[in-house]
């Protein structure tokens, strides 16, 4: 079974952790998220697998390789210009003809059955499907109203106040029949929600739903992401330690992840489920709450705590700081005494000094260095880096 993985946009609404890397590579649970969805595909049956690339798209080939590795085959087409979400499929269409195909986003995280979605929309006799899921804030997606037969009566994206006449939330998950490609213009952006949809309807084809159940989110922001992370570490069944482990009078309540070569200081204690990379150190005194991931090659210092949030690989966190549901990208350095109030993004090589608050829902970009004692209450930019943070 075919499957269209649309990889191609910048991933604005998530700088800084989008400058360096894709969205769909941003690590959850040490683990590219496009790694995880692959293998999700993949298990379900979608071995087919077809990646449009644009923004920074060789690390998506790091990432996945030929698809061997998961049992799949995947073929990777470029995007020299922008073309929207249903431009990119049409601009994959040569390897997508022929039955219908599943189309999913490169930054979706799920663990929903796409395998029933694709069996339903075969028996449906609709030109293409869409997955809904209810939301208590559907706003910011595409939304639908259904018929006692599940066809789509009306579709708004992005409604208004006054416009919200459902919560059903379109995923971005569609299996279409190769019919659709004759709607879709070539070489130009054109859109899956916006255009097509509309296009499809008003030429009186028929357009079904299919109502989701399960775990679901476009890492749209960075609290989307925390939430992901959840979901997969969730998943950590059992302690396991790859490698070598060193501990000293230390407790471990897992679920537990350990890489190889780890140290764990006297009094220390991890609570899970966690995440740990290889080559960490961790000092003593530190507690590490549930909901944690932390990179490769960290270090910890004594009596630091930190709560269910993201360390990325390469991090410093100085003597008794605390970190509390935020993300933390490569090799940042954080001083002693710190406090990182939850919802917080910090850029990678960024410097924080001694004694440093920063209050929760604040960004900091790339390599910015913040002075000891300083309170952070807004943004902290990088013009060095493209200030904008907001878009796909």
């Amino acid at each position: 079974m075919k499957v269209c993985i649309m990889c191609g946009g910048e991933g604005t609404r998530l700088r800084p952790l989008t400058f360096e890397r894709p969205k769909p590579t941003i690590p959850i649970g040490g683990v590219p998220s496009i790694q995880h969805l692959v293998i999700h595909l993949a298990n379900l049956g979608f071995t087919d697998i077809v990646i449009t690339l644009g923004y920074l798209g060789d690390r998506i080939r790091e990432a996945l390789g030929d698809g061997s590795l998961y049992s799949a085959e995947i073929t990777y087409v470029e995007e020299e210009t922008k073309l929207g979400t249903a431009g990119s499929v049409k601009n994959a269409q040569e390897y997508l003809e022929g039955t219908p195909f599943l189309v999913v986003g490169g930054d979706h995280v799920t663990d929903i059955n796409l395998l029933e979605f694709y069996r339903e929309h075969k028996k449906n006799g609709a030109i293409t499907s869409i997955g809904l899921i209810s939301i208590d804030d559907p706003s910011e997606y595409g939304i639908a109203e259904l018929d006692a037969t599940f066809t789509i009566r009306r579709f708004k994206e992005k409604p208004a106040p006054g416009e919200i006449f459902s919560n059903l939330a379109s995923t971005g998950m569609y299996v279409c029949n190769s019919e659709v490609f004759d709607y879709i213009p070539t070489g130009r952006k054109f859109d899956f929600a916006r255009d097509l949809f509309p296009a499809l309807m008003n030429d009186g084809k028929t357009i079904k739903g299919w109502l989701a159940r399960g775990n679901w989110t476009d890492v749209g922001s960075p609290s989307m992401l925390r939430q992901a992370e959840r979901w997969k570490l969730a998943d950590v069944g059992v302690t396991t330690i790859k490698g070598t482990l060193s501990v000293r009078d230390a407790q471990i309540t897992g679920p537990v992840r350990f890489g190889d070569a780890i140290s764990l200081g006297a009094r220390s204690r991890i609570i899970g489920p966690v995440s740990i990379g290889e080559g960490a150190k961790i000092g003593e005194d530190v507690i590490i709450g549930p909901y944690t991931s932390i990179g490769d090659h960290c270090e910890i210092s004594n009596g630091s705590k930190i709560f269910s949030s993201s360390i990325y690989s390469g991090v410093t966190i100085g003597t008794g700081s605390t970190i509390s549901g935020s993300i933390i990208d490569n090799s940042v350095v954080i001083g002693e005494d710190c406090s990182i109030e939850n919802d917080t993004v910090i850029g990678p090589r960024a410097v924080i000094g001694e004694g440093v608050v920063i209050h929760s829902r604040t960004r900091l970009w790339p390599e910015v260095t913040i002075q000891p004692g300083t309170v952070v209450k807004e943004y902290v930019l990088n013009d060095a880096y493209d200030t904008r943070h907001e878009g796909s």
